[in-house]
Order: C-alpha cells, then structure tokens, then sequence
C-alpha cells in the first residue's frame, strides 16, 4: 500500500496529525477541497487564543491558578449529563485535555518556536456560583502572531515532510466517501476540483474535473464542523436555545459545511451530541468580507449594556464576555435575532477588540510599536474603521438621537427613549459609590483587581450619559455560527467508534470533527482558548498513536 494514512484536511488538527505522522517516519497522503492557499485552515484566521493553567504568563501577572481549579472550572462548564453514553469518551478527553493544559502543553508549543503576548485575558467569566460556568481567573493566552502564529510551526513541519517524500499533499481533492471493505476503512474517494487562485478564505468553485480514489492503512478524518453550512446549524439547533435566528453571520468560512460527518456516519461512526455548538452573540457585518455573509465578532470589555431588540436591559449573567450561550438563549427567547451593546466613547476605546488574525494587525505581526499604540487614546484603528464603515454602528451625541439612529437601523419604533432612558440612569446612579447593588458594576470593578484587565482591557467605572464619556455608541449584534461542540465519537487515540461502541477499523478523526475529542470534549460550553487547543491536543493523540502503528 503507498499510504499508511490517509489524512482528511489541512487544517490546524490535520497538520499537527500529519507533522507527527512523518516525524514518526509514516507514509501520509494530506488531502483537503480548498487550495493551498488556505493551507490552516480556519486556525489560520483566528485571535490564536489558547488555554493554559499556572502558567509564568499568570504567575507574573499575581493570578493564582490551578489543575484543581481549571478541573473544577472545565466540569461546572462543560455540564457533561450523558455519561455512560454520549458524554462517556467527552470526558475522558476533557480530563486528558486539562492535564495537557496544566502540564506539557506550553513547554511543547515553545520547544517548535510558540511565544505568548504576556498580558493574560479574562474569557467567559462566567456570572455563576464557584462551581458553575467560567473561568475563575484569567487563562486566554494570545499566540504572538495571532493564528498564523499557531499554524506556522506545524505547517513548516508538513512542507518539510513533502519535502522528504512522506507527505504527498493534493489540493482541491474533495472527499465524498469512505471507501469500507469487511467493516474496515480502507480508503477513500472523491472528486478532483477545478484548480482556484482565489485568496484564503473565498469561496471557490465546486466544477469537478475528475474522480479520484486512494488506499491507504487508516484515514484520519480532520474536516471540521458545521458553522459555514446554516441549513445544517438550524437542523440540529436545540429547543433550549430558543428559536433558530432566521438571520445569522458566518464567522467562518464557506467551506466549513459538515458534509463529510454524514459519509463518517454512514462508514458505520457514532456521531454524538449533535444538538451542543457554540455561536457568538456580538456577531458584526464585515464591512469589507471574504467569505459570504462574512461577520467579525466583538470581543467585548465588561461595561457595555446589553439590551434585546426591544431595549429591555438583559440580566446576570448575561453581561459582555461572561456567558455565551445564556445570552444566545436570552436572545433566541427574546423573539429577535439581534441585540444591542450601548455604551461610551471612552469603553469602545479600551474595551472593544475583535476577533481574528486580520483585525489585530499588531500582534498578527509582532509589532511592539503598534501593540504600545493600543494605550493611546482613541480605538483601535481596526474598531475605528468598523465605526465608519460598518452597518451597524450608531453614534450620536445624545440619548434621544442615538434611539432615533437605533430604531432607523432596523426599520421599525423597537425601542423607546424614556425606557431606555430609565434603565441607563439607573445603572449610572450605581457608580457613585465603590459598591454596588448592580451585578454589572460589582463585575467591572472586580474585573479591574486583574492587572491584566486594568491595564489594557476595562474603562474606569464612569457613567454613560456622562457627556465628557461620549459621543455615545451603539452596535447591532448578531448571531454569528461558528463551532460545532459535538462530533463523531473517539476513544483516546482518535480511533472512531461505532454504535457498540467498539473503534471501527481503520477510522479516526480529531479536531471539530471529533467534538475536539471523544465526540465533545467541552460538554455544553467553553471555557475559551479550548477549540486551537483541541485541534493541537486531538491531532497529536491521533497522529502519535497511528505512528505508532
């Protein structure tokens, strides 16, 4: 046979699998429908944010931080509720996975030339009791170099690989079949697309010149999820998120359509948990897009208020940044599939960063000078560019003619003055004192004992109708699909396992695909920094424990 395996997809999971694989001397036949151009796949276009425990970054930052308490942390989140079934392998690997975190992850990352921006953020902080949903302390640590910064070591290692004849890689070579012979899997096939030059991340042509087939010992499965395939997303969204948003953002590109779990499935695969997925609630129209309907996500500070489409103010723990999928479900119930963030000048310039490689041009390319830039006042230019070219950004000098622009975005009287008038002062009035009744004010001035958040990431309390604070803000959020949280069910070396739950021969997968591992490594939720993470983690294990085959 010319191939030991088979690998489906060159994303981050698929690189590091394949890395491994020709380290360990393998024969690999790389294959993926894009171009080479989009070599990373979607790690390429990310904020490169990734989950470590006790880590220096932490340490000289006084944050104090554990195995214990990231275990805790990850069992309150994940909420896992189906074990001895869907959630049995999820939380094995979920388990495997904050050991790897607490322990080699960093030291791994470093020896192939990863460094770390040294300011640690505080995602998902939760909102919760101690047990509950979030990160107790600050754990998202920004790759330096953003996601080309996690994909390049591993894709230096694949082109060294084909460079030593053990990785042949073909583009534009689109699976469609597992090819299964006696219960194993020993190949597969599909079609052999028109070559595209379009830049990364386009949508490129589906003409089909050909149809190929190959063999190979196994076939690793690393093809990602469902969030560029909406059709797909509303089919398997869950009641307890309310209704599916009729209008939704893509935050990744067109590729991503989960077509391939269907052929896994039918290869003989367990695919599980396919009602958990993680999408964005501060999901922005892309002012200049790559992929259709392309939308950026905010990275919010903890100050904005958070109001549904009708202006009622949304409550604990439905505050920027704290817990994602309750205020995907607050928003799914409100009847709308949009929200509003109203806020000040002075939050939107210390407070707002948004997603992605491209929109953090300093630290996608390493520059000292324009990441000092980031303390001088006004926004970020790339926040600055979204608010005088984006849809939907409103700012206006007073509350009146930022309610009229609000209401004149969506076309219809949605939200009144004097309501929304009402519950701003009410906030306002809480900032007087050092204490507080207001969650959202106690929130903000906890998040300001982090040196990390005070430095660089939360505004000095201050009121909102403060005129010196403005002009005044406000920004339609959307719905924006993203991760798939469940996936096809694996044990600890990404070999794929059947409905007996016995692996199916010559079948593995990691990455989404897999759920980031065992079909849902993050149970309901993510603690953030987890999804480049499990691509690193899930690949690994596959690809060493078919190296050693």
């Amino acid at each position: 046979m010319e191939y030991d395996v088979i690998t489906v997809g060159h994303g981050l999971a698929g690189l590091v699998a394949a890395a491994e694989l020709a380290e360990a001397g393998k024969k690999v036949l790389l294959l993926d429908q894009e171009p080479a151009s989009n070599f990373g796949g979607q790690a390429w276009w990310s904020f490169g944010g990734l989950f470590l425990v006790d880590s220096p970054e932490q340490r000289r930052m006084g944050i104090k931080d554990s195995h214990d308490l990231a275990w805790q942390d990850w069992l309150g989140t994940a909420g896992f509720d189906r074990m001895n079934d869907e959630d049995e392998w999820g939380y094995q690997w979920a388990k495997a996975y904050v050991d790897f975190a607490a322990g080699e992850k960093r030291e791994w990352l470093r020896s192939l030339g990863v460094r770390f921006f040294p300011v640690v953020g505080w995602a998902e902080r939760g909102g919760s009791l101690a047990d509950g949903h979030g990160n107790s302390v600050p754990r998202f640590h920004i790759v330096w170099g953003t996601g080309p910064g996690i994909v390049r070591p591993f894709a230096e290692k694949v082109r060294q690989g084909i460079h030593e004849g053990l990785v042949h890689y073909l583009p534009r070579h689109r699976v469609t079949e597992f090819i299964t012979e006696n219960g194993t899997v020993t190949g597969v096939r599909g079609e052999k697309l028109a070559a595209d030059d379009r830049p990364r991340g386009e949508k490129t042509t589906r003409e089909v010149e050909r149809l190929f087939e190959a063999r190979a010992g196994a076939v690793l499965m690393t093809s990602g999820g469902i969030g560029g395939n909406h059709e797909l997303v509303r089919k398997n969204w869950p009641e307890r998120l309310g209704t599916p948003p009729e209008r939704m953002l893509s935050g990744v590109p067109a590729y991503v359509d989960g077509q391939l779990l269907g052929e896994a499935e039918r290869a003989g695969g367990r695919l599980v948990n396919r009602d958990r997925m993680w999408h964005y609630t501060e999901g922005i129209q892309n002012y200049d897009p790559v992929w259709p309907n392309h939308g950026i996500r905010i990275l919010p500070g903890p100050s904005p208020l958070w109001f549904d489409a009708e202006g009622q103010r949304f409550g604990a723990p439905n505050f920027p940044g704290f817990d994602t999928l309750s205020t995907l479900q607050a928003i799914g119930k409100s009847g709308y599939d949009y929200s509003w963030f109203v806020l000040t000048k002075k939050m939107i310039e210390k407070e707002f960063a948004l997603s992605g490689s491209e929109q953090n041009p300093d630290l996608t390319g390493k520059s000292i000078r324009m990441i000092l830039s980031r303390v001088l006042p006004g926004a970020p230019e790339p926040v600055e560019k979204f608010m005088k070219r984006g849809e939907d950004f409103v700012v206006a000098r007073t509350l009146p003619e930022l309610v009229d622009g609000m209401n004149d975005l969506v076309g219809e009287e949605r939200i009144f003055l004097e309501e929304m008038e009402r519950q701003i002062r009410a906030r306002d009035r809480e900032i007087d004192n050092k204490f507080a009744k207001d969650l959202q004010v106690m929130a903000i001035r906890s998040a300001r004992a982090s040196m990390g958040d005070k430095l660089v990431r939360v505004a000095p309390p201050h009121r909102i109708l403060d005129p010196a604070a403005g002009p005044l803000i406000a920004v339609r959020l959307n719905i924006v699909s993203r991760k798939t949280l469940g996936g096809l069910q694996t044990n600890l070396s990404g070999q794929v396992l059947g409905a007996d739950g016995k692996p199916v021969p010559g079948l593995y997968a990691a990455g989404e695909a897999a759920g980031f591992g065992g079909g849902g490594v993050h149970g309901y939720r993510s603690l953030e920094g987890t999804f480049l993470g499990g691509c690193l983690f899930s690949g690994r294990q596959a690809g060493r424990a078919l190296g050693q085959g």
